[in-house]
Formats: C-alpha cells, structure tokens, sequence
C-alpha cells in the first residue's frame, strides 16, 4: 500500500476531468435545497455528472460512473450486475439516499434497507447529483452519508428528439438503448428503453479457484409525461421499471459448504411510480407540489442444485404522499416547506430445506421540514432548516442543518461551510425478522465541512478543497449469540423482539467517526483539452475498537484527460486508484483487500451530423482486484458502438 498511498498523494498534484460547467456559465443543482439553484450559491459539497460526461465515460453502469465523485468509493460482488454498494464519505452503504428524478428508490426488503447500485445502468440517464454530507432535513431517513438523485432525460424545448445506442464487446456483452422526447403545446413526453445482456466473469474470484463464468441480463424503460393545463398548473407523471436475472456465486448446499463457483441466480423486478401536480401562483413566487410516489421490489433467490430450487423470495413496497410550498419573501429571500407520509412494508420467505421460515413487516412515518434561504448581504447566501419525524415504533426524531456560501467576486472565490444532521430509522427486517427488536432507536449523525473553491483563467481553472468530519450514533449491529466467544450460545436479550431470535439479534451499540480532505482541481488550458483530478483522503473508524470501517479504503484518487481533436475525433482516459480497505474472511477474521490501479482509454468519431461510433478498453492493464473478499473484479474488455441521434 506504501506505494499505492504515495502514487495517490502525487496524482492529487496532477489534473483530471469531471464536470466542469459551460466556460463563462454556471451549473444548476436541484438535489441541494429541492429548487434549482446556482452552484456558488450553495453551502454543500455537490458534484454534478453531466450527460456529456457520462457519453464520454462510455460506462454501461452507475456503479463506474460514481467512481469519478470524490469522496465516494463502491464495491460491487463480482462482474457488471452484482450486488454494488456505495460509501459516501465513509459511511455505510444503506446512508445513501438514492433518487431517480427526486423519487426514493431505496429497498424497503432488504436487511438494512439500502440501495442496490449493481443493475442500474446509465443508458436512459441524463445526469446525477451527488450531494455529500448528512441531508435528512430535506431528504429524510437514510442521508447520512449524502444523496444520490439520478435524473432521467427529459423533454426539451424545440423539435422532436430521439436517440439509439448499440456496443457489443468483450464476454458476449450487447447493450442497447433507445430515447425519444417530444414536447408540443401543452404536451411534453420522453422516454427510453435498454436491454443488456453479458457472460460476465466469475463472481468467485479466478485468484480463490473461481472457473464458472456468471453472466447477467436485464432491460429496463422509462416514461416522463408532463401536461401544461395553463401557465401555473402542471400534471407530472412518471415511471420507471426495471428486470433483471443475475448468476451469483456463494456457498455450497452440501458439504464442505466453502465458497465456490455455485449455480445460484437471483431474479429482480424494481417498478417506480410518481403522479404530481405543480401549481404557481403570485406570478411564480409561490410555488406548490402534491404528489403521490410508489416504489416496489421484488426479488427471488434460486439454487438449481438445492431442494426446493427457489431458495427464498420478498418483496418492499414504499408508498409516500409528500407536499411542498415555496415561496420568494423578498429578493435573495425565499422558504421552502414541506409534510411527507410514508408507509413502508416488506415480506421475506426462506426455504433451505429444513422449513420455511417468513418475515413481514409494515412501519409508518411522518415528517415535516422547513428550510428558510437568506441573502443578507451580498455573495452571502445562507440556508437553515429543521425536520421532525414520527415513526410508529420509536417515536419522534428531530434534525437541524445550515450551511453558508459566501463569494466576493461573482463566484470566482466560493467559500463554504456547513453544518448537518442524519438518521435512518430501523429497516423492517431490523424490527420485523425473526433477528428483529421492536426497541431499536433510529441511527444519527452530526458532520461540519468547509471547502474553498477558486476559479481562475477566465473559469479555465477549476480548484477546491474540503475538510469534513461526522460522528454516527446509535449504529445498529448485529449480535452474534454463537460466536467464538460466546460458545453457550446464551444472549441477554432485551425486550421488544417480534419473534424469538435463536441465534443473534440487531441492537444498538455501534459509534463511529469519519473524517477527511477532498480536493479538486480542473482544468481547460486550451480549446479542447479537458483535464481534473479528484482526491480523498477518508478516516472512517469503530470508536469503541478504533479500527477502520470494512470495505472503506482512506485513500482514493481519479484522474481524467481528454482531447477533442481538430478533425473531429475525441479520446480520453482515466486513472482510478484506490487503497486498501479493511474486510472479514468466512471465519469471521479481519484480512485486507489490497489497493488497486485501473486505466480506461476511450475514443468517439462522428460520421455526419447524426451518428458517432466510439470504443473503449476497461482496465486496461487487466489489473486483478477485489473489493469484496472473495469476489473478483473484471479484467481487461474492450467494447465497440453506434450513437445515432435523429
């Protein structure tokens, strides 16, 4: 790692490329404050991928995408499609709050409630916002470590668009995309559809013995529809469906029982639904929204070699009826206000052949939130919010945040600072399995950061850096009854069980502290060149053992360079490395997963006005990793494609 740490510490020196906004204009956030807003006039760490830069990334998968944001790492359980999970600032997985188009998508079903990034490709994705630092004043349970809002393309003024994507590459990969959008009087639709389909590698890494290809397939489709009754009401409707079957690797049903190259496929349906009214009045001062959104997953778990083959089933179904007002008090004054009710529920089967065994559950939460946006003077904009929530089962919980811009000079300097609160209230299975504790108290968090960002070269040059920490209060964990240490198997539980737990149960007894530098520097030196980088140094540690979080690496730089040439061509390439991160082997012992390098190398041609081909190779220098114990990652690939736009 020495090595690896030093070569991390020099890229930080160097430039790369991610999202720099148009030379002489500035970008918009939505996911910061739920309205657009101008990117020096927020207090937040944001990084904004754009649709520009997710063509030239050429990445078939959000999971590749992400790994270009600073302070952001992921792990992904074998080849395109597995189980990926995200870490913002070094916390868990499940405090990520994902989004597609504003619309919660994490997973009610699964045991810690979160997000599963592995199946969501980029083909019918415009861009993403990527917030960091608890959010839960405007987002809710689960922004602790940040949010991530994936937004879908959308209707755009003048003719009618559309769009199609073919690549095939490396280990019988084909992926397709389609899109069109229309917008005409009141009218405004857009849509688009993708189909992939991939022999994949072996989840079991090739290093452990593992031989068995797993491959994936899945397609999925989008609809946004918008209709403009007058100039203040709109109906927004939307949808968003996915479907996917995934080989997996794990443990064997007879004996030895070890990891292996085991038949095992998992099948997933994920369907989002929203319906909305927007409403303006006082000439657009105010602003209103109603809206009703549903999310369901479900997923099935086989072994063919097992008895029964399907091994277990659930399903999560999030329903939300949320309400939000704005409204401009004065000029550089304006309040945001809003009241959600959610109701969540999950069922999970088991059948491994010695009984089946379900767990169901359903929660109730109730939320209202105010944030209040101010301009006391000039180039200072100051936010502070507040938001309590009503659980059914544990009660009430309150969070704060504020946060601060200030720029001197039109946003060439941008100094900020923020302060936040999380939490994330017990999954279902927390409370409802048969491991469950209708006594759990909701998880929290308390984090500051303060970043400076500096332009420079006529918005040519691009470079800031942010200090963050965060302290996470009541984790819960999982208290294993049969452990080493415990041969008795005999645990005090506590009261509130929903079922008699046999052999360990989810408590309260986790706190740990995170902290760190990201530093960004972006560069435009001439016409056509595009150079940044990103670098992150992150601390993320048990407070009670003072050791490092698994699977969270310290250290983890990005680096990009890109060049449109005179005649037409454009060619790029990234740089990933990554630290080593702590993980726990199948007896339960802390091992490392060694840091890693990996290059990708890019290149696109137009033919005309209306179609590009482009190629990459991944990792180009078929660098063999893990990010998961046990799993293994893809090797070298190369892929080939058409864009054509009509």
């Amino acid at each position: 790692m020495t090595k690896l740490k030093y070569a991390s510490l020099f890229i930080a020196l160097a430039p790369t490329f991610s999202a720099l906004a148009e030379e002489g204009g500035e970008q918009i956030v939505v996911t910061a404050n739920r309205v657009e807003t101008p990117v020096s006039k927020v207090g937040l760490s944001v990084s904004i991928i754009t649709a520009d830069d997710i063509a030239r990334f050429q990445t078939p998968g959000i999971t590749e995408l992400l790994r270009s944001v600073p302070g952001l790492t992921a792990t992904r359980s074998g080849g395109l499609g597995t189980l990926s999970s995200v870490f913002v600032r070094g916390a868990s997985s499940d405090h990520t709050v994902a989004l597609i188009d504003g619309v919660k998508i994490n997973d009610p079903s699964s045991t810690a409630g979160g997000f599963d990034f592995g199946r969501l490709m980029t083909g019918n994705i415009e861009r993403v916002e990527v917030v960091r630092g608890p959010q839960s004043v405007l987002w809710g349970s689960q922004a602790i470590g940040g949010v991530v809002n994936i937004i879908t393309r959308q209707a755009k003024g003048g003719k009618p668009s559309a769009a199609l994507q073919g690549e095939v590459g490396a280990r019988d990969t084909v992926n397709l995309i389609a899109n069109a959008a229309l917008q005409t009087g009141p009218l405004s639709i857009s849509g688009g559809a993708s189909w992939l389909r991939s022999d994949g590698i072996s989840a079991f890494s090739e290093a452990r013995g593992g031989k068995e290809k797993d491959g994936t397939k899945e397609y999925g489709a989008n609809l946004n529809l918008g209709v403009a009754f007058t100039d203040a009401l709109e109906l927004d409707l939307r949808g968003w469906l996915s479907h996917s079957r995934t080989e997996l690797d794990g443990y064997a049903s007879t004996f030895p029982y070890g990891f292996t190259d085991a038949p095992n496929y998992n099948r997933t349906r994920e369907a989002i639904g929203y319906a909305g009214l927007n409403w303006n009045g006082l000439d657009g001062r105010w602003r209103n929204r109603i809206g009703y959104a549903v999310t369901k997953v479900l997923r099935d778990d086989y072994d063919p070699t097992a008895t029964p083959v399907r091994q277990g089933d659930s399903m999560g179904r999030n329903e939300r009826i949320e309400a939000q007002s704005g409204f401009d008090i004065a000029r550089g004054w304006s309040i945001i206000a809003g009241a959600e009710r959610e109701w969540s529920r999950f069922t999970q089967s088991n059948d491994f052949g010695f009984g089946a065994s379900t767990n169901k559950g359903r929660a109730t939460l109730t939320s209202f939130y105010g944030q209040l946006t101010a301009t006391p003077l000039a180039g200072l904009t100051v936010n502070a919010g507040a938001r309590h929530d009503d659980h059914n089962n544990f009660g009430g919980h309150t969070t704060f945040a504020a946060n601060a811009a200030y720029t001197p000079n039109a946003g060439d300097t941008v100094i900020r600072a923020s302060y936040g609160e999380g939490f994330k209230v017990p999954s279902l299975y927390q409370l409802r399995s048969q491991y469950g504790n209708l006594a759990l108290q909701p998880e929290s968090a308390k984090s500051w950061d303060v970043a400076v960002v500096q332009k420079g070269l006529d918005g040519r040059a691009h470079i800031g850096i942010t200090w963050f920490r965060r302290k996470t209060h009541n984790l819960i964990n999982f208290v294993n009854c049969i452990a080493p240490n415990n041969p008795s198997a005999l645990c005090d539980y506590p009261g509130g069980f929903s079922a008699f737990s046999f052999d360990g149960y989810y408590e309260n007894i986790g706190k740990t502290v995170s902290e760190g530098i990201e530093a960004e520097l972006k560069l435009r030196p001439v016409d056509g060149l595009a150079l940044a980088m990103n670098y992150s140094h992150v601390k993320p540690q048990d407070k009670a053992t003072g050791l490092d979080l698994l699977r969270r690496p310290r250290d983890k730089a990005y680096a990009s360079l890109d060049y449109n040439w005179s005649f037409g061509m454009s060619t790029g390439a990234s740089i990933s490395l990554v630290g080593d991160s702590a993980d726990i082997d199948d007896n339960g012992k802390r091992v490392q997963n060694d840091g890693h390098a990996t290059v990708d190398i890019r290149a696109s041609y137009p033919i005309g006005h209306h179609a590009e081909l482009y190629a990459r190779i991944e990792n180009l220098f078929d660098t063999r990793y893990e990010t998961v114990f046990n799993y293994g990652q893809p090797g070298r690939a190369a892929t080939a494609g058409i864009r054509l736009k009509l």
